[in-house]
């Protein structure tokens, strides 16, 4: 396989800085990915004639020869790069990122460096070419997503299902200037690219890693680089587990934690499917505004999935939900673009944003009576409702609070704005409360991580989503008792699991309330997850059990709140 000359010349370049990591990025521009705080990922491809998952549906779902040979049918008719950035647009996203190559090697540009593309499909058009385009024209930043892995090429040591399989003549030499000369090709022939968001490296560690990435660097010195562009002697090799290589952190179907110290984005579908899947489970419109908000009160950017159906058109329903936020975005894009998470750290009730002057309390669920959180170490000029009345705040015993005007809840999302007396980015983080989630009560554990109090069960009810209480690694069963001050009813629980990025570490559970000496079961499930919510009739209890039955690894909870709805 022939190498560009420019490419060799790169490489030899870059391999003095083998031995350490990557070149960084300019802090420019790592400030010009934060502001846009909003980004469309595309996952298309042949596969969407078959209605199941890219990549990963590849020797599983579809017979291998079968999917290796869809893209003879893809004829997307009805693509218009025009309109998807203008979906995008109306969605009031600011950045694109297109998937040119998945995990099964197909490419959605005119590459020189393989003929399994779309140009020998009955479409015969360069889509990533006609879409970088048309962001150009549209005023949105375009980027590429770049599998590392590719289960279809032969020098790649793995394959389908899954990454499982093991070729019989890998080369990683030879496949590392494939990959080279088509990243190199991406940036050269479609950029300068917002971003290369590459994924799953597996085999392709730091030895061919960081010279790629310099070589990238030298390229263009701006562009931003996710975590996923390669591995660390087998580490970070999956989803799973991520390194902090390069420029950027992605959670993946998870909002990531509160993190000022390194960029982030949380990437997540609109549906349960990356690819185009008929009759997808949509997410709702308030379930996306809080996932962008938890995004960004966190310091994160939220780079959300849509999948094109085979004709190259965009699902209705899901070009109806985007446009939703977007008009939602329109009334309330202050809090959202530029700014920064914080300064207390997001939780179920509430999250913050800022810039300048401003801080953004976004709070994403009614209460009765005053408002509460922790006091700001600066003064408040002013308060409001974002776009509305003006508000009296008042702090006592290190605590600010404030009643909501009449008529001034959103059901989706109420923003409070406070201009303070000085700079918004000096103030540091603060816990959202200072008062227990649950007032006067106690909690207890039947384990703690090595018995250190910074993992206790009180950590539950601190009202900091970073402390939490964990059990010991292997950890399957245990239980976490709150004992309430009086007795308390209650008919919803909000319980916050942590280390949950892709599945729940409990894997069966039930709530249970006391009875004089005895346990009642009121609420069983299978799994908890990141923001667990449930409802159920109204219990009446001095104390409250979660009684975790089975779990993968050791459960570790960060909050538990309880509700009562009318």
């Amino acid at each position: 396989m022939k190498i560009p000359s420019l490419l060799l010349t790169s490489l030899l370049s870059a391999g003095s800085l083998l031995a350490q990591d990557a070149a960084p990025i300019q802090p420019a521009a790592i400030k010009n990915w934060q502001d846009a705080r909003f980004g469309m990922f595309i996952h298309w491809g042949p596969v969407s004639l078959k209605g199941n998952e890219i990549g990963w549906s590849r020797g599983s779902q579809v017979a291998i020869e079968e999917y290796d040979n869809l893209y003879k049918q893809f004829n997307p008719t009805k693509f218009n790069a025009d309109e998807w950035v203008a979906v995008a647009k109306a969605a009031g996203m600011k950045y694109m990122v297109l998937t040119t190559k998945h995990h099964d090697g197909f490419c959605l540009w005119d590459t020189k460096q393989t003929d399994y593309n779309i140009m020998n499909t009955p479409f015969k058009r360069d889509v990533v070419k006609e879409l970088a385009a048309a962001c150009k024209k549209g005023g949105i930043a375009f980027g590429t997503y770049y599998s590392t892995c590719d289960w279809h090429h032969p020098a790649f040591p793995l394959g389908s299902p899954g990454g499982k399989s093991h070729k019989p003549n890998p080369d990683m030499k030879a496949y590392d200037a494939y990959l080279q000369a088509q990243v190199t090709e991406l940036v050269r022939n479609y950029g300068p690219l917002f971003t290369l968001w590459f994924d799953v490296p597996q085999s392709y560690d730091q030895t061919y890693g960081i010279p790629m990435v310099n070589m990238l660097r030298k390229l263009q010195p701006d562009l931003m680089i996710n975590n996923r562009a390669y591995s660390k002697n087998g580490v970070g090799s999956g989803i799973g587990h991520q390194l902090p290589v390069a420029d950027y952190d992605t959670p993946e179907q998870s909002i990531g934690g509160f993190n000022m110290d390194r960029p982030w984005e949380t990437c997540m579908t609109i549906c349960e499917q990356w690819a185009w899947k008929p009759n997808d489970k949509m997410k709702s419109l308030k379930e996306c505004i809080h996932t962008l908000i938890r995004t960004n009160g966190g310091d994160g950017n939220l780079i959300f999935n849509v999948g094109p159906q085979p004709d190259g058109l965009i699902e209705g329903r899901q070009v109806e939900r985007l446009k939703e936020m977007g008009a939602w975005l329109a009334k309330n894009s202050a809090a959202v673009y530029e700014t920064r998470g914080g300064p207390w750290k997001p939780s179920s009730q509430l999250v913050s944003t800022r810039k300048g002057n401003k801080i953004y309390l976004h709070l994403l669920r009614k209460v009765d009576g005053p408002v509460t959180v922790s006091a700001l170490p600066v003064a408040i000029k002013s308060a409001k409702v974002l776009n509305g009345p003006a508000i009296k705040t008042s702090t006592a015993d290190g605590s600010l609070s404030f009643v909501m005007p009449d008529n001034s809840w959103d059901e989706i999302d109420t923003i409070v704005e406070l201009t303070i007396d000085g700079d918004a980015m000096s103030i540091a983080p603060l816990k959202p409360s200072t008062q227990s989630s649950i007032p006067g009560a106690k909690a207890s554990a039947s384990v703690i991580y090595q018995n250190d109090p910074q993992y206790s069960a009180e950590m539950v009810l601190d009202g900091d989503p970073e402390t939490r209480w964990a059990t010991p690694e292997g950890t399957k069963q245990s239980w976490l008792q709150i004992d309430f001050a009086k007795e308390t009813t209650f008919n919803g629980v909000n319980i916050e699991e942590a280390y949950s990025d892709h599945s729940s570490r409990v894997k069966k559970f039930e709530l249970q309330k006391k009875d004089g000496s005895s346990w009642t079961t009121f609420h069983k499930g299978d799994a908890l997850g990141a923001h667990f919510k449930a409802s159920f009739a109204p219990v009446t209890t001095s104390a409250i059990r979660l009684n975790i039955l089975d779990a993968s690894d050791g459960p570790t909870i960060s909050e538990i709140q309880l509700s009562k709805k009318p």
